[in-house]
């Protein structure tokens, strides 16, 4: 039986305006995120830009593997150079441009497809597709944290979740989170989410205290 929660939105900010934000990581320090044609890098401690790295198309997911940034960017994914914005590689995106979240683990990346409700388990250096789960509603981001799968669902005319995934793509947890739209995901060690929203909209987001 899947286990349902309720999420709270903990911090909202809009670090720069209110252009849409898309892919979501976090380094332990920074939280950098997709929009349009760059990379932003923001600092929530000091609630400040810190870092801008021009990447065309960079209107989905975002990974980080403790080296390098990946972005999903139309039919691609760009293996990019967190200091300079250099890109350094290239790998085929599964879904041919229709891609969503994506997030890095062990040497793989998963990668989402929004409207076809699938994740993909890609082998991040060759770029071929391992295998692939089908979810039930709508995937925007996706994230990997202490060995758990997680995706975001919006926009498909249910309520925005955070949902965790069994090995097998069944839905084993989610928390329902009173906003308007998640796009990127990216969860912590702690138990809290980095969650892109509307508008600009930067969130961080935690399983409800119990009152």
């Amino acid at each position: 039986m899947t286990q349902e929660s309720k999420a709270e939105v903990v911090h909202e900010y809009e670090p720069i305006d209110s252009r849409s934000i898309h892919g979501v990581t976090f380094d332990g320090k920074l939280v950098w995120f997709a929009r349009d044609d760059e990379i932003v890098a923001f600092d929530p401690d000091s609630e400040k830009v810190v870092r801008r790295l021009p990447v065309p198309a960079a209107s989905a997911g975002t990974a980080f593997d403790g080296e390098h940034l990946y972005q999903l960017a139309k039919g691609e994914i760009l293996v990019v150079q967190p200091s300079d914005g250099r890109i350094v590689r290239k790998l085929p995106a599964p879904g041919k441009g229709e891609d969503s979240g994506m997030a890095w683990a062990d040497g793989f990346l998963w990668v989402g497809q929004f409207r076809a409700s699938k994740i993909h388990k890609v082998d991040a250096k060759t770029g071929e597709v391992v295998r692939t789960l089908t979810s039930d509603r709508f995937v925007t981001g996706v994230s990997c944290v202490d060995g758990a799968l997680w995706h975001g669902s919006s926009n498909d005319g249910k309520g925005c979740e955070l949902r965790r995934l069994a090995s097998d793509g069944t839905v084993e947890e989610t928390l329902a989170v009173p906003v308007s739209a998640i796009a990127g995901v990216e969860g912590t060690t702690g138990g809290d989410f980095w969650c892109g929203g509307e508008k600009g909209k930067l969130r961080l987001v935690r399983r409800e205290s119990p009152r």
